[in-house]
């Protein structure tokens, strides 16, 4: 049997896009909105009231990046922005109902993803993989 594939780098590129354009198809089909966006609104459900400053936090994101990417979903009617009550220069986030349906319809989909790779990975190998990537994705170098 040929030793696996040692590029780390390369294999979690690959993953990474792999498992992104599948479910942003999913997700675009059951509830009209992609992966990222979703994010952002799991994220916003979590902490309502949420700035755009403090997501870019959570996502990992650039500023600039979320800012776009709150434009949309403002733009969709899924997320509220509102003065902040104590920062002039501050938003804060809320959910909409239609962004909360959204939620609803999108997580379906997510369930039956993790349950499609946690059968690939096993158990034992989902576990062990999401406390891996848990530490890179918050790895200090």
């Amino acid at each position: 049997m040929p030793e696996p594939d040692q590029r780390l780098y390369f294999l979690l590129q690959r993953s990474a896009h792999l498992l992104r354009t599948t479910l942003d198809r999913r997700c675009l089909a059951a509830a009209g909105v992609t992966t990222a966006q979703l994010g952002a609104l799991f994220a916003v459900q979590e902490q309502p009231g949420i700035t755009q400053q403090e997501l870019a936090r959570v996502l990992g994101l650039r500023e600039s990046g979320v800012t776009a990417l709150v434009g949309r979903l403002t733009t969709a009617s899924l997320l509220l922005k509102r003065t902040h009550p104590r920062e002039h220069r501050a938003v804060v986030l809320e959910l909409t109902e239609a962004g909360a349906a959204a939620l609803l319809a999108a997580q379906p989909e997510v369930d039956r993803f993790n349950a499609e790779v946690r059968e690939l990975l096993g158990d034992d190998g989902f576990v062990s993989t999401a406390g891996a990537l848990q530490r890179l994705a918050y790895w200090q170098p």
